[in-house]
């Protein structure tokens, strides 16, 4: 999988000895430049008065040490389950949309206290906990439920990252619905993209309209989902608010979209510092930074992090850089480095701060990296978590 991200921006001016080793640097003055990229989308696609409505998908970035920048530009969060819509009734302002591919009874009241929708992935389900649900409203939970619906549009170019390849267990097949499943239902949701522009989601809103236009009168709003990639510079956003506008007037619905990456995208840093080296039919290093633990997508996508500042002169022999883990898969990647290959050396991965922060783990005992909260503009520099022995023993028992 081939990344389409890594614009070092102001990272290119950042002193990597200023923080810990590993080390994850967000940068708040790109974050608020994405926040105000979609916003302006949503204002502008909202301007002929459909409503539109942004969320920020904590499953991609839950750094909440930053919800006030979210807050300031964006309408609400998306969020995964209970403990996830915990964290956004804690720390993030808007309203809060709650999916998960299976929910559990016991999760669910306080789910409904919690969020404003309430997303099912399958009718079934739904059917199933309607007496909780019930009860939820009863007590005063004000709430709006939704069916997550799988268009069976294939677009991605990873089948595992790819909601709609076959045999995928997230949402109900389009081509089995029908107006029993949609009882009770006030929301649609799909979500069928992965790091893509414009052109997968007209092809699978084509597909998804034809089949929900039935149900126009019933819907209260449609969820697109995440996986768009608005923020990126080769975006067509002019495509996109045409295609909003279109959207709400055509179906009368207030339509969402929930970015996950886009809010975070080239918003963050993994800085690390080679180890030691030796020479096995190449040069190899090993670094503080594991992909295992500190980047799982590394692995599972897999693909290739950019490197800030590397080098493009292909008559430079490359280093194979690696984790300290005993897992001899634990391989990041070739590079270039711009700095001596020697122990001690400082360097940094681009595009780190969605994804790879949410999903580090401390298999075979590495540690984790510290997190670090930098303002480009002012070059304020806070560290706002760093991660001890007792966070890898606590877990354990």
């Amino acid at each position: 999988m081939q990344t389409k991200a890594g614009d070092p921006g102001a990272f290119a001016h950042f002193d990597l000895s200023r923080v810990d080793s590993p080390a994850f640097v967000v940068d708040a003055a790109k974050l608020r430049a994405n926040c105000r990229t979609l916003a302006a989308v949503r204002d502008a696609a909202a301007a002929d008065g459909g409503e539109i409505r942004i969320f920020a998908a904590l499953k991609a970035f839950s750094m909440w040490s930053a919800a006030p920048i979210i807050g300031e530009y964006l309408d609400g969060v998306a969020t995964s389950g209970l403990w996830e819509a915990r964290l956004a009734s804690e720390f993030y302002d808007g309203e809060i949309a709650t999916y998960c591919a299976a929910f559990k009874p016991e999760d669910l009241e306080e789910i409904c206290r919690l969020s404003g929708h309430i997303i099912f992935n399958s009718p079934f389900q739904f059917q199933r906990a309607r007496l909780i649900l019930d009860h939820a409203a009863a007590s005063g939970a004000s709430f709006s439920v939704g069916l997550r619906v799988n268009p069976q549009v294939p677009t991605g170019e990873v089948d595992k990252y790819d909601p709609s390849a076959p045999g995928s267990r997230l949402g109900f097949p389009l081509d089995q619905l029908t107006s029993e499943h949609m009882e009770g239902i006030e929301g649609i949701h799909f979500h069928n993209l992965c790091e893509q522009d414009f052109v997968p989601l007209q092809q699978t809103w084509d597909r998804v309209f034809d089949a929900i236009e039935p149900y126009f009168d019933q819907l209260r709003w449609i969820n697109m989902g995440g996986g768009h990639h608005i923020t990126r510079a080769d975006y067509q956003r002019e495509e996109l608010v045409e295609f909003l506008k279109d959207a709400a007037a055509d179906t009368g619905c207030e339509i969402i979209l929930e970015p996950g990456e886009a809010v975070a995208l080239d918003a963050g840093i993994l800085v690390g510092t080679l180890l030691d080296t030796h020479f096995n039919a190449m040069p190899v290093g090993i670094t503080d930074i594991s992909a295992t633990c500190h980047m799982p997508d590394v692995l599972e996508a897999p693909y290739r992090p950019a490197m800030l500042g590397e080098l493009a002169d292909e008559d430079l022999i490359p280093i194979r850089l690696g984790g300290p883990s005993c897992l001899a898969g634990d391989v990041i990647g070739d590079y270039r480095l711009p700095v001596a290959a020697e122990p001690g050396a400082r360097f940094a991965f681009l595009d780190q701060a969605h994804y790879s922060m949410v999903k580090t783990n401390t298999f075979n005992g590495v540690p984790l990296p510290s997190i670090w909260l930098w303002d480009s503009e002012t070059d304020a520099l806070e560290c706002v978590k760093r991660f001890s022995y007792e966070d890898f023993r606590d877990r354990l028992s």
